[in-house]
């Protein structure tokens, strides 16, 4: 049964929506292998694991050399009207392309979102076309993108199995680049944000990847995690809580980790259709103040949210953080320039030389029916005054 029906149905008779119909996957990401699915190829709002594609494209950027880690990311008048989460630097600020995508990931930052798809591509637009571009070349085929940070659009939309594509491609094509993904927290100034992702540092063997939530969504995760030298995925989209999606993500990898019998589905043959081909929309039941209470209700009295599964362990120590700011660029991209150090705003271009017609050939001249040349006369120069 397709997502957006079991959710009218459950609605109708005052179930909870998330336990009926909430897409998940688990997969190994070295061999394709699908360990455990429900409900892949439900279309669904990607909400800020569209950041998994903003980074992929950078990721490819920076392998074709368009740009470097130290590439200046400018913070234009566009990025800055995106609305929260967000950074908030004003326009103009400078950071590199390193420091931007940490922001992006543990921050899930939609103005520096913004901001690297220009120093990227140019433009928005143009990025999220490099984004297109990218989910159909991976192969991810029920997948569109608007904007580059997940803010919902009704044109914006993905499944589980697609979002599992781009997970591999990015574990396996860019295994240089996986520890942007596992870190715990950021910090700038003398504020600490740690990530949204309550597996790291908690759940044993969690490396990654990236949360997402708009209303509707409902709370998505894509975790990953690596023990004895294997990597499981678990893609979980549309619960009803941050807990939620970390406690099931944190079964469905465990029980990955304890699944013995070979599967013979992969990720590009793994069952099911979304037969009304409509995105989900969860905003009555994630979004209501009921839903607001009931997710509180989940925390001790420090606000801390409790888990019911040991699964995932209590983080006894300050997460560990990458230090992120502005400055410390270098080089050129596509909205700024830094030499020195030092923003070049404007810098001169030498005009072209004049264009100097040649004679014609006798040849042309009879081709195009030209008349001789004659001689132009030319005044003499005025005497100089005594």
């Amino acid at each position: 049964m397709p997502a957006r029906t079991a959710a009218a149905l459950v609605l109708a008779l005052g179930l909870p929506i998330a336990a009926e119909a909430a897409p998940a996957l688990v997969f190994e990401p070295a061999t394709g292998s699908v360990l455990h699915h429900e409900q892949a190829h439900d279309l669904w709002s990607p909400a800020s694991l569209t950041k998994l594609m903003t980074a992929y494209v950078t990721f490819r950027a920076l392998e074709a050399g368009e740009l470097t880690l130290r590439s200046p990311v400018r913070v234009t008048a566009n990025a800055v009207s995106t609305p929260p989460s967000r950074m908030g630097y004003p326009s103009g600020s400078i950071m590199t392309v390193d420091n931007a995508i940490k922001m992006v990931i543990v921050r899930s930052a939609n103005d520096i979102a913004v901001a690297l798809g220009e120093a990227v591509a140019g433009s928005e637009a143009a990025f999220v076309a490099r984004m297109n571009e990218e989910a159909a070349r991976l192969g991810m085929t029920n997948t569109s993108f608007v904007n580059p940070h997940g803010l919902h659009d009704e044109q914006q939309y993905t499944t589980a199995r697609d979002m599992a594509v781009l997970a591999r491609a990015l574990r396996t094509e860019f295994a240089d680049r996986a520890d942007y993904f596992s870190i715990e927290a950021i910090s700038f100034g003398e504020q600490l944000i740690p990530s949204y992702n309550l597996l790291l540092g908690r759940f044993e063997g969690a490396d990654g990847m990236k949360t997402g939530f708009v209303c509707a969504s409902g709370f998505n995760l894509v975790a990953s995690a690596t023990r004895g030298g294997r990597t499981l995925v678990a893609v979980v989209m549309g619960t009803e809580s941050q807990k939620e999606r970390a406690e099931k993500s944190a079964t469905l990898l465990q029980d990955g980790f304890s699944a013995e019998a070979a599967t013979t589905v992969d990720l590009d043959s793994v069952p099911g259709t979304d037969a009304d081909g409509v995105p989900a929309d969860l905003r009555p039941v994630v979004c209501t103040d009921e839903a607001r209470a009931a997710r509180w209700d989940g925390r001790d009295v420090d606000g801390n949210i409790v888990f019911d599964t040991a699964l995932i362990g209590t983080m006894d120590r300050e997460p560990r953080a990458a230090r992120v700011g502005l400055g410390g660029a270098e080089g050129a991209s596509m909205t700024a320039i830094v030499l020195g150090g030092a923003a070049i705003d404007a810098y001169p271009v030498p005009a072209p030389r004049p264009y100097r017609p040649s004679l014609a050939s006798e040849a042309e001249m009879e081709r195009y029916q030209l008349r001789p040349g004659f001689d132009v006369p030319v005044p003499a120069s005025r005497p100089e005054s005594g």
